[in-house]
């Protein structure tokens, strides 16, 4: 067993640990060290390259995930990486016909009004780029267990053996967060929406035999509803394109462990659907396919302030991916604790000065995520129906592309 304490370079600040390395927790790292103020992430993970291949793409809205960015002096840097014709997006019934379509965006559009793509493997490389001490990253360091030691301190243990007490811990670990039962009770609740991630491989959409695909998927994302099902289509930048295959089904469930019969039960799921939909199943890599069952916390999910210990992104506040608020609204967190630590830090604060400023940031974001969450929760449960298309449709409108935003991931985000 070792034990350290959390980096911190400035004696008059508490120690600082932030457990996660997902967009929330770097977002908080970065806000951090770009005012002065020095923490230390445990990430468990091996290294920045790990799983580099997992994970599509992310739409990151103006006043959330861009916000994230802009604020800590990465809005150009984003704009050389983003992708703005993969904005476009479209909506398709089972047999192929468009219900909607949008083109995507021009490299001169205004940022305000769009939401650019851009890959989860390119967002961590950029904040990992951008942080001023990227040695602040403990890597390899999946946390064991946490306990409280009084007086707003706590125990960190590691798996690798590490043992180290921080006088401020954010749990920025996801869905099934090591840190959140110290807050709260709240377990991710199952949606009933069962199904897999499958994909092409570039050389293989590059074929021209498979033209037809290419032309289905479009540039950007591409939603395919009927029958109380859905496939979820989206172009990665690598040239990959991913699909998830949704479905309703008890969390058991599970396609054949052989690849061959997988795609054949896929195939018969989804039967009747568009001969160039069937088609990408058939082609998709067997090598990469995954279980992609859908959780959520509670709408509204909130705790009593707890001393010396809060929780941002999936931990607090994990949705569905139905409206692209997910990595969007934690980047939010992220910068906004931040920034509301590192005006803690420069006023000196300590004690109960300090946990107020901290449950007047948890107050805040209680109310500011809230609408996100229930649009997650509330679009997703209208999507899986066996509507007609145009009584589809008519359930969707309510759900626009501003619905939820205040001056503040569509399926398969």
């Amino acid at each position: 067993m070792t034990t350290n304490t959390p980096t911190s370079s400035n004696a008059s600040q508490p120690s600082i640990a932030i457990i996660g390395g997902g967009p929330a927790g770097l977002v908080l790292l970065l806000t951090l060290q770009k005012r002065g103020v020095s923490a230390t992430l445990y990430e468990r993970e091996e290294d920045r390259e790990a799983r580099g291949h997992l994970g599509g793409t992310l739409d990151l809205e103006w006043d959330s995930g861009q916000r994230a960015l802009r604020e800590n002096g990465l809005e150009e840097a984003f704009k050389k990486v983003a992708r703005r014709n993969a904005e476009a997006m479209k909506m398709i019934w089972k047999d192929g016909r468009v219900l909607f379509a949008q083109p995507g965006a021009r490299p001169t559009d205004p940022l305000e009004k769009s939401r650019p793509e851009i890959d989860r493997r390119t967002l961590r490389d950029l904040l990992l780029d951008a942080l001023p001490d990227a040695s602040a990253i403990k890597w390899g360091h999946a946390l064991s267990s946490i306990r409280s030691l009084g007086d707003g301190k706590h125990e960190l243990t590691f798996s690798n053996g590490l043992v180290t007490v921080a006088d401020f811990v954010v749990g920025a670990d996801g869905a099934h967060s090591r840190v959140r039962p110290l807050l709260s009770p709240a377990v991710p609740l199952y949606h009933g929406v069962n199904g897999v991630e499958i994909s092409l491989a570039p050389d293989v959409i590059a074929d021209p035999a498979n033209d037809d695909i290419n032309e289905g998927v479009g540039e950007g994302c591409c939603y395919v509803i009927g029958d109380a099902k859905i496939l979820a289509f989206q172009r990665n930048g690598s040239g990959r394109i991913r699909t998830y295959a949704w479905h309703r089904a008890p969390l058991d469930w599970s396609l054949p462990r052989d690849p061959t019969e997988a795609k054949k039960a896929l195939q018969e799921m989804f039967a009747g659907f568009a001969p160039w939909m069937l088609k990408f199943i058939q082609l998709c890599d067997e090598s990469a396919i995954y279980p992609r069952p859908l959780f959520y916390l509670p709408v509204g999910h909130r705790w009593p302030h707890t001393p010396g210990v809060t929780i941002i992104g999936d931990a607090a506040h994990l949705q569905s991916p139905w409206g692209g608020w997910g990595a969007n609204v934690s980047m939010r967190d992220g910068l906004d604790l931040g920034i509301a630590i590192a005006d803690a830090v420069k006023k000196g604060l300590k004690g109960e000065e300090w946990e107020e400023a901290i449950k007047a940031w948890e107050e805040s974001m209680f109310e500011r995520v809230v609408k996100f969450t229930s649009f997650s929760y509330n679009s997703l449960e209208e999507s899986f129906t066996d509507d007609d298309p145009d009584t589809f449709m008519a359930k969707m409108a309510k759900y626009g592309p501003d619905e939820g935003q205040d001056s503040d991931d569509v399926a398969g985000k």
